[in-house]
């Protein structure tokens, strides 16, 4: 584990605090989803991945994964290619159950079989295709499996407040109308309106892979404001990125995979960008963050020893 240490940031590194505001809304406040903030389950973490593996067959993608993921911050989940970031992300969204190990909601032991099951507890996942038809508006998109019905019809005109409200407390005010097709709209704005859906159905975890892939320089900007918000707000927010520009500007907390295994986990304030490619690369990393020199090998774990 990267060794918390006192003084400046190291070249990179970025205070958790940074960015952020203050504390997330309790929960019932306005914009606040129910259940998240830091009151949950007595301070327990909103999900908590303890010796968390996944085989397929002979092949370990994962291995004893310990890792918590708090409400109301920023987890970046990093790794070189074949790392086991999709491999962890799918096992929580319940695309594939995990081989070992127990995955706990707010401090209560959970089954996820399904994505439905991630569903029904607040899990949302923003893959990099979005999952958006194009052929149809952003309202279309947005209440799509969730339509609002009045006398045996489509109530168009609740579903449209619905949507533009979900919109305007995100401050996404790039879009010129929520009746646009979602295939004339940019990178950008499809990530936001991807987003959006996931807040409007309760989604408390928000789990976004690659968001930033692709994308110009402004689009960009509208997706890194549009995660900050997610936090400020007290959702969790899982990113997975191999920008590592752009996860240092959102990110609280850092979880290093390295060949299926965790090999980093803390405060982004522990992290450099050397360090975090040292970590992705080997495994382990000799760098001065904070004036302190740590070392972190695959041998050892991430979090507290296990795994």
């Amino acid at each position: 584990m990267v060794t918390p240490s006192q003084g400046d940031a190291g070249e990179g590194a970025r205070p958790a605090s940074a960015g952020r505001a203050p504390a997330a809304e309790p929960a019932g406040s306005s914009g606040a989803p129910a259940g998240a903030g830091p009151g949950s389950a007595a301070g327990e973490p909103l999900l908590r991945l303890v010796g968390v593996g996944k085989h397929f067959g002979p092949v370990e993608a994962l291995t004893g994964v310990n890792l918590e993921v708090p409400a109301g911050q920023v987890t970046a989940l990093v790794g070189d290619n074949g790392a086991g970031k999709t491999t962890l992300i799918k096992c929580i969204a319940g695309i594939w159950p995990q081989s070992t190990g127990q995955l706990y909601w707010n401090g209560q032991p959970v089954q996820i079989h399904s994505p439905k099951d991630a569903a029904r507890l607040g899990i949302a996942a923003v893959y990099q295709d979005l999952a958006l038809c194009d052929n149809l508006d952003i309202v279309e998109n947005m209440m799509l499996g969730r339509e609002k019905m009045r006398g045996g019809l489509l109530d168009e005109i609740r579903m449209e407040q619905t949507a533009r409200q979900t919109l305007a407390d995100l401050a996404v005010t790039t879009v010129r109308s929520v009746r646009q097709p979602v295939g004339s709209l940019s990178g950008g704005q499809r990530q936001s309106v991807a987003v959006a859906k996931a807040v409007m159905q309760e989604a408390r975890l928000v789990i976004m892979d690659e968001p930033t892939a692709a994308l110009g320089v402004s689009q960009t900007e509208l997706v890194l404001s549009l995660i900050t918000r997610l936090a400020q707000r007290g959702h969790a927010v899982i990113v997975i990125s191999h920008n590592l520009n752009d996860v240092f500007r959102v990110a609280d907390r850092f979880a290093v995979l390295y060949l299926g295994r965790l090999v980093a986990v803390g405060p982004a304030a522990e992290f450099d960008r050397q360090s975090v490619v040292d970590l992705m690369t080997t495994g382990m990393t000799s760098r001065q963050v904070n004036g302190d020199s740590s070392s972190t090998a695959v041998a050892g774990s991430a979090s507290g020893g296990e795994g």
